[in-house]
C-alpha cells in the first residue's frame, strides 16, 4: 500500500527518526525523549487530511493507529494515550501517538510548546527501538 512518489515533509524528517514501515505508513519517533511519542505518516503523496485517503486506507490507518496505541500503552505503562492529527505546522498528514503520564511536565495540558525538546541519546534510542520492535511487527 506504500505510495509511489511519497516524500516525507522536511520538518518531519528533521524532527523525527524513522523506526520502520507499516503496510500504509512510515512509523517515526519524535526526537523528544520526555514522552514516548510516535507518528504514523501515511505513505501517500500529497495527502493532508484523513478523508483524502481511500476508504481502504482510512480503515487501515485506524487499525494501525489502534494497534500502535495499544502496544505503546502496554510497553510504556501510560496513564493516557493522546492521538492527534493537527497539521497546523506541517501540512502532510501525520498522526501523533503520545503516551502521557499524570506526572509528566505538561500534564494535563498539551505537549506542544511546553519546553525545549530533549533529544534521545544513542543508548536511549536503542532501548526505545527494542521496546517498539514487537509493536512494529503488529503493524505489518
Amino acid at each position: 500500500m506504500m505510495g509511489e512518489g511519497f516524500v516525507i515533509h522536511e520538518r518531519l524528517a528533521a524532527d523525527t527518526i524513522l523506526l520502520g514501515h507499516s503496510r500504509l505508513c512510515e512509523v517515526r519517533l519524535m526526537n523528544e525523549s520526555t514522552w514516548p511519542w510516535v507518528l504514523l505518516v501515511p505513505a501517500s503523496p500529497d495527502i493532508r487530511e484523513i478523508y483524502e485517503l481511500s476508504e481502504e486506507q482510512q480503515l487501515r490507518l485506524m487499525m494501525e493507529s489502534s494497534r500502535l496505541s495499544r502496544g505503546m500503552m502496554d510497553a510504556f505503562s501510560g496513564d493516557k494515550m493522546n492521538v492527534a492529527a493537527l497539521g497546523n505546522m506541517v501540512p502532510q498528514l501525520h498522526i501523533h501517538h503520545i503516551v502521557r503520564y499524570c506526572s509528566d511536565p505538561a500534564w494535563p495540558g498539551p505537549v506542544w510548546g511546553t519546553r525545549a525538546p530533549t533529544p534521545y541519546t544513542p543508548d536511549e534510542l536503542d532501548r526505545f527501538r527494542a521496546r517498539m520492535s514487537p509493536i512494529l511487527k503488529t503493524l505489518a
